[in-house]
């Protein structure tokens, strides 16, 4: 018999610590605290959380970015460390379930850095992470591509979960990717973003692509964007005065949480800092599929055939290492080691 998970989850908008790794994840174990607090068993946490975004590529030219590139490169945390191992840990401690956003150091270069989402189950285990596929417009000054390898969909205590980071949201072939593993909880994370064009309403199109999935894969989302506090305000227009007003703009952040007819369950949050909450019966995801499953049988394979690359991208490959059976944990997804037992609460 089919027995779907039916949980809370939480949707957390909030910003980081701008650029001060530890104090961020301290806010972010307290936010895991909170919603557990209030029955969260999966807590989606903001694109780059841990622990900055970066802004400065908006509102300055690459040579006044470069300082501040340096910066990001030296708040970002390598996969393991110890950083995404104490958020395992408040996973593991209060029963939840965890997807957080972190700037990714590679450990083979210190100036290559991923934009990536991390899993974690409610044991405290690091499931995987996902680096996102093409940085958008000005991010590429900053992070590198990910692959394929970490278009994966992950079995926990709240339904095949799955994920993507702000713009890929938009990318059809990815979410088709991610629908086509079982994907039954999608989370989007997000930064707002108010040096968009004026007439852009960042919060409306973070809404529709979110309604957009759950409405075409029958899906629950749960959005997750970050806020832009005073503080990181104030310090990227200390050299350039003329950004406080452009990272000031209203209508920039969107959280919520959608249900599988595309529609938004309970208030969301729009550009204030704060937690969003809403009940999830994932099995209302399967009378809509009996109009449109599109990776089931409302679809032609005979005529489509999408094929997904998921060789890991690295810079060489060594065929000593290869035939040792060592691997390069930088060339790709690798599946993290879960937290040690000590480190479990």
């Amino acid at each position: 018999m089919l027995n779907l998970p039916v949980f809370k989850a939480a949707a957390v908008q909030a910003a980081p610590v701008f650029l001060d790794t530890d104090a961020t994840v301290d806010k972010t174990c307290a936010l895991i605290a909170e919603a557990a607090g209030h029955g969260a068993t999966l807590v989606a946490f903001p694109e780059v959380f841990v622990s900055a975004y970066p802004y400065w590529s908006w509102v300055m030219n690459p040579v006044q970015g470069s300082p501040w590139f340096e910066k990001l490169c030296k708040s970002a945390i390598e996969l393991p460390g110890p950083e995404i191992r104490r958020i395992a840990q408040a996973a593991r401690q209060h029963r939840v379930n965890v997807v957080v956003g972190v700037n990714e150091r590679s450990r083979h270069g210190v100036g290559t850095i991923y934009n990536t989402m991390v899993f974690i189950n409610d044991e405290g285990r690091i499931l995987g992470r996902h680096r996102k596929l093409v940085p958008t417009w000005a991010e590429k000054l900053t992070w590198a591509h990910g692959d394929g390898e970490s278009l994966r969909v992950y079995d926990t205590s709240v339904g095949k979960l799955g994920g993507l980071a702000c713009g890929e949201n938009t990318n059809t072939l990815a979410r088709f990717a991610l629908l086509a593993q079982g994907e039954m909880v999608h989370v989007a994370s997000y930064i707002s973003l108010p040096v968009a064009p004026p007439d852009y309403d960042m919060a409306e199109a973070i809404r529709l692509r979110a309604a957009a999935h759950s409405f075409e894969g029958k899906v629950f989302t749960v959005v997750s964007c970050s806020t832009i506090s005073t503080e990181i305000q104030d310090a990227i227009s200390a050299s350039h005065p003329e950004a406080r007003e452009m990272l000031a703009r209203r209508n920039s952040a969107f959280s919520g949480i959608l249900g599988p007819d595309g529609r938004v369950i309970g208030e969301p949050l729009i550009d204030d800092e704060g937690i969003v909450y809403a009940d999830i019966d994932l099995s209302r995801c399967i009378q809509p599929r009996q109009m449109h499953d599109i990776v089931g049988h409302y679809n032609r394979f005979d005529v489509f055939d999408l094929r997904v690359n998921r060789r890991p991208l690295q810079a060489a490959r060594y065929d000593d290492l290869a035939d040792s059976g060592a691997a390069d944990l930088d060339g790709g997804f690798e599946p993290l080691p879960e937290a040690p037992r000590e480190a479990r609460g």
